[in-house]
């Protein structure tokens, strides 16, 4: 088999990388390699072509993009550090700055040479582990070690023996962690025989024990790397052109993508609002499928059983019907959403590793039933809350608002259109009707919808401009329309999965003194718009790019990219703890500010904070559910900082057993929370909802009452023109 690598001229220092390149692939471990299609050259020059005119950087793609590029590449195709060593590095480092010039060529060897090598890779890697777990005995539990389990910015090994090293100590923790697992299950079960639990269904019957673990540790080991070689054999040119050009586009920021035609195919659908499946966004994370949002109202987050899905949660396997679970770990976003997505009414079921398990060895399996991901089920919901206090009961409204949705059924003025503000209205003409005190706002797990929403959500409290967006050329400042509909004090609720559009809305009630916003240390921190922008017709050859071409600003002058929007008052939930949010993506565009927009505060709830603060930490020290769910948060923080597992036996079934007891705990508090339930959170489940109606009966209290005059025009050129006596 031949391999041929294109040498840029004048660069001579190449032959050292087309020489070691040609060694290790001397004897190819594939049938057939893998290259590309014809029409490849012409996608790759066209994207770059793209990039290059509509970024909003308007950075061309140069050597220092390319030096990105090439090691979004290499990280895509080693994620965890562990096929490629520092001496491989070091003899291909010329292409660093050569990945430009080369697409803006047409040029793809260079990546599918690369794949291939990784593919080769892959195949030593598992033929090694075979070897080992075919030795009688191949591990000593007894020696003081410690292993790195996060690899992702971990240093490679250096050179082949050292990678050999770094796959027995993987091969070694895996295994320990399985014998345990298998151990700690049995102690489990001989303190809670099944025989004294109520009837369960076959799905939390196999949460409880995956089937698994009954196998033998190493047939269960040598089962996970034969499907790992698998899924490298079957990769086929299209995902290798995914994985290059992806490389190449995210090199700008981590929302600027190609995609092929295959991914753009799933990208369509994505915008049918009747498309059937279980509604949940996925993303890949370390070669397994993360999810990071449950759309409320759809099946996923209509569950209300203790196996249910949840925020974090790693799906490893994916099977239809009663038939057996196929293991997708390792295998393409696009092509896992295929097998997770199908007819309404059809069952699903996922293997999943639970966020609350670091180790990677327990799974729950969770059946679903398929449906219509419909925009109405995200609609906003709401009542009034009665509290009581030793004053007597205080009536406080409350509104849920899971998406900015908008309808154009009957084009967007029309009645029959949905409208998120107008359903929000209808709940605040209620709370006026009704004499309210005040209102708590719920946007956590909110990823955002219709900006044209949050102007007009935004103008239902304030009047004036909400929100700046800059593009390559001008910065545009955009005002709500509508009239003031409420004017009683606001608390807004957010956490890490409050995204764009309810920073929006967040950020501009903040800046306007108008809301006390609580919640995690931060929202998403996703400030950029992007555009689907196709390479050609037609979209089933050529695909397309999703570039980043605008920016989202404050009014008072910062972005929410980066940054998200801050709380006046922190009260983290579990989320806070987890890795999510824009600054935990490689290559996120930078905090940066415009001018401030004309825009004057209406109200100042600044005054008041330390002493809502104060009185709010002595609630929750007091309150047994709130504090445990603190103290779940700085667990699993701590856990996620911890880089290290030790490989002794005694020392890490003691730790082990702890993460275990905490787990439990953790799913108590995090099905208490209620967040993703059918119902909703609730006063009574939910001690962040229920201390966010205390700080707002508190806020209140030191305003002098519910009834003093709360200024809404925050907009300066109305004061002007009364000031003129317009």
């Amino acid at each position: 088999m031949r391999f041929s690598l294109t040498i840029i001229k004048n660069k001579p220092h190449m032959k050292k990388f087309s020489s070691l390149l040609l060694l290790l692939l001397a004897v190819p471990l594939f049938a057939e390699a893998l290259k590309p299609e014809a029409v490849y050259p012409e996608i790759a020059r066209r994207m770059v072509r793209q990039l290059n005119s509509m970024h909003l950087s308007g950075e061309q793609f140069d050597d220092r993009l390319s030096a990105v590029a090439w090691t979004n590449l290499v990280n895509s195709l080693d994620y965890d550090h562990t096929l490629l060593t520092q001496e491989d590095l070091k003899a291909i480092e010329p292409l660093k700055t050569q990945m430009d010039d080369l697409l803006r060529k047409g040029d793809l060897a260079f990546g599918y040479q690369l794949v291939e090598l990784v593919r080769n890779r892959i195949v030593e890697r598992c033929d090694y582990i075979h070897q080992v777990l075919e030795q009688k005995e191949p591990f000593d539990f007894t020696k003081s070690e410690y292993f790195q389990w996060k690899r992702r910015d971990a240093e490679r090994p250096t050179d082949r023996e050292a990678q050999r090293k770094l796959w027995y100590a993987m091969l070694k923790n895996e295994y320990l962690a399985l014998i345990l697992a298998k151990e700690l299950d049995a102690e489990e079960k001989a303190v809670n025989p099944k025989k004294d639990e109520p009837a369960k269904s076959e799905a939390e019957e196999d949460y409880s024990a995956d089937e698994n673990l009954s196998l033998p540790t190493e047939e269960i080991i040598a089962k996970r790397y034969r499907t790992l070689k698998d899924v490298y054999v079957e990769l086929d040119a299209e995902s290798a052109l995914q994985r290059i050009l992806s490389a190449a586009a995210m090199a700008y920021d981590p929302h600027t993508d190609y995609m092929s035609p295959m991914n753009f195919e799933e990208f369509s659908m994505d915008m049918n609002l009747t498309l059937c499946g279980i509604g949940a966004t996925l993303r890949y994370d370390d070669g397994l499928i993360r999810i990071t949002e449950l759309m409320p109202g759809a099946p996923a987050a209509n569950d209300t059983r203790d196996i249910r899905l949840r925020v974090g949660d790693r799906i490893v396997g994916v099977g239809q019907g009663d038939g057996p679970i196929e293991d997708i770990s390792h295998k393409p976003l696009s092509r896992t959403v295929r097998k997770i997505r199908g007819p309404k009414g059809s069952k699903v079921t996922l293997k999943v590793i639970p966020v609350s398990d670091k180790s990677g060895t327990r799974t729950k399996i969770v059946d679903l039933i398929r449906d219509e991901i419909r925009l109405e089920q995200q609609a906003v919901t709401g009542h009034v809350e009665r509290l009581e206090l030793k004053s007597g009961e205080r009536k406080l409204g409350y509104v849920r608002i899971p998406a900015f949705y908008a309808g154009t059924v009957g084009g967007e003025k029309s009645e029959k259109a949905s409208s998120m503000t107008r359903d929000l209205l209808v709940y605040l003409q209620q709370f006026n009707t009704e004499h309210v005190d005040g209102l708590v706002i719920d946007l956590r797990n909110n990823g955002g919808g219709s900006l044209l929403e949050a102007l007009s959500m935004t103008s239902l409290f304030v009047t004036g401009p909400v929100v700046q967006v800059r593009d390559a050329r001008n910065v545009d400042v955009l005002n709500g329309a509508g009239r003031v509909a409420f004017r009683k004090p606001v608390v807004v609720l957010v956490n890490r999965n409050s995204a764009s559009a309810s920073e929006i809305v967040a950020s501009a009630l903040q800046d306007y003194g108008r809301a006390i916003i609580i919640g995690d240390s931060k929202t998403h921190g996703k400030g950029t718009v992007q555009t689907v922008q196709q390479l050609g017709k037609p979209t089933s050859t050529y695909g397309a790019d999703r570039i980043t071409t605008a920016c989202f600003y404050r009014i008072n002058g910062g972005t929410t990219q980066l940054r998200g929007v801050e709380p006046d008052i922190v009260i983290s939930s579990i989320y806070d703890a987890l890795e999510l949010g824009e600054d935990q993506l490689p290559g996120a565009l930078p905090y940066s500010t415009v001018q401030p927009a004309y825009y004057a505060r209406t109200s100042d709830v600044t005054p008041f904070l330390a002493r809502l603060k104060a009185a709010s930490q002595k609630r929750i020290e007091n309150d047994e559910q709130a504090t445990v769910a603190q103290q779940l948060v700085e667990h699993v923080r701590k856990a996620n900082a911890e880089k290290t597992v030790p490989l002794k036996l005694e020392e890490r079934r003691t730790r082990m057993r702890a993460e275990r007891a905490i787990e439990k705990l953790q799913e108590e508090a995090l099905g208490g929370a209620g967040i993703n339930r059918k119902e909703g959170p609730t006063f009574k489940t939910d001690p962040v909802l229920r201390e966010a109606f205390y700080i707002l009966s508190d806020y209140i209290d030191l305003r002098g009452g519910p009834d003093e005059p709360v200024n809404v025009n925050g907009d300066l050129r109305s004061r002007f023109y009364q000031f003129l006596g317009y």
